[in-house]
């Protein structure tokens, strides 16, 4: 049972489970709203602002305009009649009852974002209990970023482990060391992305620069002592040179890495951004890496004696 001490609540935007990528085992991983970072290749668009959005599922809408008769704040328009409508984000970031939604029959419209508390979200990830232990898995804090939401994250943590179900946290690093460092108290397993070494490159793809990223995982492997599996997403023509690679395998001998995930790039989300109203980063033309490349990418990790796979 949670403490009584908050009852603070989180935002979350979906519970996956049975996931097979995100940890040992089957787990089920809770996708947190809110993050730092602005990779120009993420594939969900729909973590990185810190309250509900709306989806528009244009396969679906038959534009009937109903949803711009009833918003309260005006923010649905018509450009043109017959036209798709067009969403004012910012007027509908702060609407609570999102009638658009729940009138909406076609289901055109969804809500991407809802609040929780730790002990709900507890109570909902419960329920799989049984796949955690029959397989080793557990429970996978993802997002987002987790730590965006530090206080909420430790709560539900803290839970977790009083139930005795291992907990899997996966981070960009880019916290305060205290924060992450509290939050590595209730963690059974880290998943950590790297993903460029060169500062000024990281902070042109993901809009920070790298430096407290590569601090904290260096405090971590020398501090924490809890196991750290590297996840580096490789994004053909962004981060995927040789040079990189070798820098980043340096890197992580040096520190005291033992494994390496290679995750190459797909383009799965590229849909969300059309149903948030936004265009999609990078270039369109951008293609997954085929399977020599991620051959040759991990036999550079292997050779810096790092126990290094393909995917999750």
């Amino acid at each position: 049972m949670l403490t009584k001490e908050t009852d603070m609540k989180g935002l979350i935007f979906n519970i996956q489970g049975y996931s097979i990528h995100d940890g040992p085992g089957l787990r089920t991983t809770v996708f947190m709203k809110k993050c730092p970072l602005r990779c120009k290749w993420c594939s969900n668009p729909e973590s990185m602002n810190n309250f509900p959005e709306i989806f528009h599922i244009k396969e679906k809408c038959v534009k009937c305009y109903h949803c711009m008769d009833i918003c309260p704040y005006g923010a649905i328009s018509v450009p043109k009649e017959g036209e798709f409508i067009s969403i004012n984000r910012g007027a509908c970031a702060d609407c609570k009852e999102s009638p658009c939604v729940k009138e909406c029959y076609q289901r055109a419209l969804e809500i991407v974002g809802r609040y929780i508390t730790a002990e709900e979200l507890l109570n909902e990830v419960e329920k799989d209990a049984l796949f955690y232990r029959n397989s080793g898995g557990g429970v996978t804090l993802s997002g987002g970023e987790p730590t965006s939401q530090h206080e909420f994250a430790l709560q539900f943590l803290k839970g977790c482990k009083d139930k005795y179900i291992h907990t899997t946290l996966d981070t960009t690093g880019y916290a305060h060391w205290e924060t992450l460092r509290e939050l590595l108290d209730y963690t059974d397993l880290v998943l950590y992305d790297i993903k460029h070494m060169n500062s000024s490159l990281h902070k042109e793809l993901t809009g920070v620069y790298n430096e407290q990223i590569l601090e904290n995982l260096e405090a971590i492997l020398d501090l924490a002592k809890v196991p750290v599996v590297v996840r580096i997403p490789l994004i053909p023509g962004q981060n995927n040179s040789k040079e990189n690679m070798e820098a980043t395998a340096r890197f992580l001998k040096k520190v005291g890495a033992k494994e390496v995930n290679l995750m190459p790039y797909h383009r799965l989300g590229m849909g969300k951004y059309k149903q948030l109203g936004r265009t999609y980063p990078l270039e369109k033309d951008i293609l997954p890496p085929d399977n020599a490349e991620m051959e040759n990418i991990k036999r550079i990790y292997e050779s810096y004696d790092l126990c290094c796979s393909i995917g999750g």
